[in-house]
């Protein structure tokens, strides 16, 4: 997130105070199979570490430092800290399978939207969590993202607002799939959202809510 170190607790509880209506997070599986909660495959940009997640356990990952002192989360975590529905990206393709336990276990299908890039992901996520809402998420696509989003049973599309068509809009509503746009940071993007009629858009600044309903 743009004013908080990303993927930690604080940055979830800020962007909870300021009215978002759902957060969005990333997951990958430590080595020792924890749901651990950042955005790149390794830990050098977002902490005082380095090395990839799946090489370190989660005890070595809770000493690293995530940004003013804050720890890298695990999933659970977020869940008992926050209130508000998620949407919790798949970012490795082994991490499904985690994730379809934990919800089952908590009963999360009203509560987590899963997304990732992988389709085969987003089809096992489904396949292994009855009732689950799914998120596609392509940064370039070709003609066929909405087949693709069919195929895999995704009631949404995610894409780069940067690249989104009308064309594209239009296929995916005539399918009866929603699109939103990422990632949303400037009122100029945000006004070719509502241009293309999206259902929603992800920001990385909670404070564009301010300028219409959004999610981060």
């Amino acid at each position: 997130m743009g004013v908080e170190p990303e993927n930690t607790l604080r940055s979830f509880l800020h962007a909870e105070r300021a009215g978002m209506d759902a957060l969005e997070l990333d997951l990958h599986l430590s080595k020792d199979g924890a749901l651990v909660v950042m955005h790149d495959t390794d830990v050098d940009r977002t902490t005082d570490g380095t090395g990839a997640i799946a090489e370190r356990t989660l005890a070595e990952l809770r000493e690293l430092d995530a940004g003013g002192g804050e720890r890298i989360p695990v999933f659970e975590e977020v869940l008992d800290a926050v209130g508000s529905p998620i949407q919790a990206e798949i970012k490795d393709a082994a991490a499904a399978r985690a994730l379809a336990g934990v919800m089952r276990r908590r009963d999360l299908a009203g509560r987590v939207e899963v997304s990732s890039f992988h389709d085969e992901a987003v089809a096992e996520i489904a396949a292994l969590v009855p009732d689950v809402r799914t998120v596609l998420i392509a940064s370039r696509w070709g003609t066929d993202v909405v087949d693709r989003a069919k195929a895999v049973g995704a009631a949404t599309l995610a894409l780069n607002v940067r690249r989104l068509t009308l064309e594209t809009v239009e296929r995916a509503d005539a399918e009866g799939i929603r699109v939103i746009g990422w990632v949303v940071n400037t009122r100029e993007q945000l006004r070719l959202a509502r241009a293309f009629g999206l259902a929603g858009v992800t920001t990385d600044f909670p404070e564009i809510r301010r300028m219409g309903r959004t999610s981060a």
